[in-house]
């Protein structure tokens, strides 16, 4: 009776702290990507001004041929 409280106990244990890795290996995960996040979420989108405006000249010299 003994051996099976043991067993039994050792079981529980074992469960609650697989479940307890686990959740602690999810938390460590979110936190890498929360800190990761910054690095590729604030980028600087190109400037379009020189784009335009060489379209515009490419039009204007595209009329007088």
């Amino acid at each position: 009776m003994i051996a099976m409280l043991n067993f039994a106990t050792f079981v529980i244990t074992t469960m609650l702290a697989a479940a307890a890795a686990a959740g602690f290996n999810w938390l460590l995960l979110r936190a890498t990507f929360l800190l990761m996040r910054p690095a590729t979420a604030k980028r600087i989108p190109a400037r379009t001004a020189l784009v335009r405006g060489t379209k515009e000249l490419a039009r204007a010299f595209a009329g007088q041929r």
